[in-house]
């Protein structure tokens, strides 16, 4: 099929899906291939009283965590870090104490941040049992360091450090608080400093922390974690943080993803030991494997073929922003609630992947 045909079959199967599901209030999908000529930036749903649009404002969960892990890449090419390092060399002796006491043992000492990167570190996740807790009281505030010594005391770690993936979003506030640790300046300054300022991403914020250079006319994007408007709920913003807090429009995603893609953030070696360094996610992500934030679906035959390969980030609310080397095509979009967590995926996969694949 051409590319006019295979844009206008990927533009029926989104818009479809979010017509068919009333648990979806909005959604957007950004599809960029400059090899197949293909360029989508579509939207379908509401913001309150406001017609779902691409020029909005979305959070994409933890695809923030990829920026995330992309300042500390650049931190690395700066000789200011070594992936290996261990985290006590940047966290205070506060923070440090008791973080990961398992079976009686303390290993606190033993974690680096390539553990943190790869999910490898053995603690326990934070952000949804207090997200729950703030649900229960909406007035309950907490800084990262208050959730983090909440993690100490009442949670424990799952595994010994670099025993097991486990997904959680403490890991990357640690990463947080150690770029804040080697720039002496908050996480939402860094980003800015170092990645939305330079690549001009203008309407791009921190969610809870930081606004946009250029205020936006349309409002963010709606998403929803168990019913509650996760955008407007500052109190539940104060936890994203480095685990995923990013909003800006998708094309700004892109900005991004074309950057990182072709070196512009991070050096090739360094990109290349991001997406490489990998673990397997095992259950309850069975068929990925997981890098520096960076998912990859393991190759099946005949289920799943290596022409599937992509690279990329996901978000718990049906959220995803990938690279998919054969097409070259930038793959970008949310469903904006928890119920797409993994229906997002798939459908990512098998209604814009198999059909660009097809392209002629």
């Amino acid at each position: 099929m051409n590319s006019k045909k295979i844009s206008e079959q990927i533009e029926y199967s989104f818009r479809s899906v979010v017509r068919n599901d009333n648990k979806v209030r909005n959604a957007y999908l950004l599809v960029h291939s400059e090899k197949l000529g293909i360029d989508i930036n579509i939207a379908e749903g509401n913001t309150g009283e406001i017609s779902a649009d691409p020029k909005q404002a979305t959070h994409l969960a933890s695809v923030g965590k990829l920026f995330t892990a992309t300042l500390i890449g650049m931190l690395h090419d700066k000789g200011l870090l070594d992936f290996e390092d261990k985290i006590s060399e940047y966290l205070d002796t506060d923070l440090m104490n008791g973080l990961h006491i398992y079976k009686g043992t303390d290993y606190s000492s033993e974690i680096t941040i390539r553990h943190l990167l790869t999910q490898t570190s053995g603690l326990n996740d934070i952000f949804f049992p207090l997200l729950k807790k703030i649900i229960k009281d909406p007035n309950l505030k907490m800084t990262v360091r208050d959730a983090l010594e909440w993690g100490k005391e009442n949670q424990k770690p799952v595994a010994k450090p670099g025993q097991r993936h486990f997904y959680t979003d403490t890991n990357y506030y640690l990463l947080g608080l150690i770029i804040e640790s080697i720039t002496q300046k908050p996480f939402h300054k860094v980003m800015d400093e170092m990645i939305f300022e330079p690549l001009g991403m203008e309407n791009a914020f921190i969610n809870g922390f930081s606004e946009p250079k250029i205020k936006s006319n349309y409002p963010p994007a709606d998403i929803y974690l168990y019913n509650i408007n996760f955008i407007n709920h500052k109190n539940v913003a104060q936890l994203d943080y480095a685990g995923g807090g990013v909003v800006a429009p998708l094309i700004e995603y892109l900005i991004f993803m074309k950057a990182l893609v072709n070196h512009k953030l991070v050096k090739q070696e360094t990109l290349s030991r991001m997406i490489d360094d990998d673990v397997n996610m095992g259950f309850p992500v069975l068929g990925f494997r997981y890098g520096y934030s960076v998912w990859k679906p393991k190759p099946i035959p005949l289920l799943m073929p290596k022409k599937f390969y992509c690279w990329g980030c996901v978000g718990a609310t049906g959220a995803f922003m990938f690279y998919h080397p054969q097409s070259e095509s930038f793959i970008i979009g949310t469903f904006n609630d928890l119920s797409y967590r993994s229906k997002a995926l798939s459908f990512m996969l098998m209604k814009v992947i198999k059909p660009l694949l097809e392209t002629k």
